[in-house]
């Protein structure tokens, strides 16, 4: 069975870096660059991981993780972040 991820970071470089390792080690990527296309994504299709950026546009990630958190609580979420505040 592939692994099936869905990848949320709204900058292109990174989006990218990050899609093609994981394809590389065997993982089923799909994308989002906003908030509210992460949702859709969750809502249309089943996942086994969601890696999600804290910072983005339309709603943040942690908005994003409420949201799927009340439709399911199994699917691991990691968050990905650059911010540099430890707030």
């Amino acid at each position: 069975m592939i692994s099936r991820i869905l990848l949320v970071e709204d900058e292109e470089h990174l989006l990218e870096a990050i899609k093609l390792n994981l394809e590389l080690e065997g993982y089923h990527v799909s994308v989002a660059t906003d908030g509210k296309k992460a949702l859709k994504s969750f809502k249309e299709e089943r996942f086994n991981l969601i890696i999600l950026d804290v910072m983005l546009p339309e709603m943040d990630g942690f908005q994003v993780c409420e949201t799927i958190r009340l439709e399911n609580s199994q699917v691991p979420i990691l968050f990905l972040t650059a911010k540099n505040s430890t707030e």
